[in-house]
C-alpha cells in the first residue's frame, strides 16, 4: 500500500517564510498535494493508495481519486502519522508498504513502478532527496520492517535501520522524487524545471523572480 502522510496545510511549509505568507504558503502545499494524487490515479497499475491526514482538501482529493483516507486527527508529525498507518496496515495483512510524501510535485509514477520492480522479497528500497539528507520513497516489506523517521536529516537513518535488518536494502536515484520543496532554493528549483505540474504554473503566476536575487541575475 502507498501511504502520503498529510499534514494541516493551513499551517505548512514555515521554512518559506522568508518568501511567501502563510495563506501562500497553504495554497502551494495544496498544490503539490494535488500534483502527487493525479500523478498516482493515473497510475494504471497502482498499488492501493491511503492518505494519512486530518486535512480537509486530503479528504477531498480521497474521495475523488478512490484512495482511502486514514484519519490523522491529531496532526502530531508525518513520522507519528506513518507510525499509525503502518501498524493498521499490519493488522490488516497488507504486505508492504511504500511512504512518500506530499511535496514531491514533480513525482512521476514511472519512478514509483521501478521502486517496486527493484523491491526485495524481504527487504526495502530507500530513495534520497538531492540532498541526500531527506527520504522521498520508503518501501518495505514486511510492511514494518523498520520503523521511519522523518526530519531534515532522515535518509542516513533511515539507511542505517534498514541494513540494521539484516535485509537487502536498495537505494535508487529517481530523479522525480528528488525536488522535495522545503527551502526558497527549491522553489527556485522548481521554477526553472520543465513542465505544467499544478505547483509550477502557481508559481509562475505569482511571478516570484523578485524573490530571489539570484534568479535576476540569470543564476538559478
Amino acid at each position: 500500500m502507498i501511504l502520503i502522510p498529510v499534514k494541516d496545510l493551513s499551517t505548512a511549509k514555515q521554512r518559506l517564510a522568508a518568501v511567501l505568507d502563510q495563506p501562500a504558503r497553504t495554497e502551494l502545499a495544496q498544490a503539490m498535494l494535488r500534483d502527487v494524487a493525479a500523478e498516482i490515479a493515473a497510475w494504471p497499475r497502482r498499488p492501493p493508495c491511503a492518505l494519512v491526514s486530518g486535512d480537509p482538501l486530503a479528504a477531498q482529493l480521497a474521495k475523488q481519486y478512490d484512495f482511502e483516507l486514514i484519519p490523522d486527527r491529531l496532526n502530531p508529525g508525518e513520522t507519528e502519522a506513518i507510525e499509525m498507518a503502518t501498524s493498521l496496515c499490519v493488522a490488516r495483512g497488507i504486505e508492504y508498504t511504500l511512504v512518500i510524501p506530499a511535496d514531491i510535485p514533480l513525482i512521476k509514477a514511472g519512478e514509483l513502478e521501478q521502486i517496486l520492480a527493484h523491491a526485495p522479497a524481504i527487504g526495502s528500497v530507500l530513495a534520497p532527496a538531492a540532498d541526500a539528507r531527506g527520504t522521498n520513497a520508503a518501501f518495505r516489506r514486511p510492511a514494518d520492517l523498520f520503523p521511519l523517521r522523518f526530519g531534515n536529516d532522515s535518509f542516513k537513518p533511515h539507511l542505517a535501520a534498514a541494513r540494521a535488518t539484516g535485509k537487502p536494502c536498495v537505494v535508487l536515484q529517481l530523479p522525480s522524487l528528488t525536488l522535495d520543496v522545503d527551502n526558497p532554493s527549491d522553489l527556485q528549483q522548481l521554477l526553472a524545471q520543465a513542465g505544467e505540474t499544478h505547483t509550477q504554473r502557481l508559481l509562475r503566476r505569482w511571478n516570484l523572480m523578485d524573490a530571489f536575487p539570484a534568479a535576476r541575475s540569470g543564476v538559478l
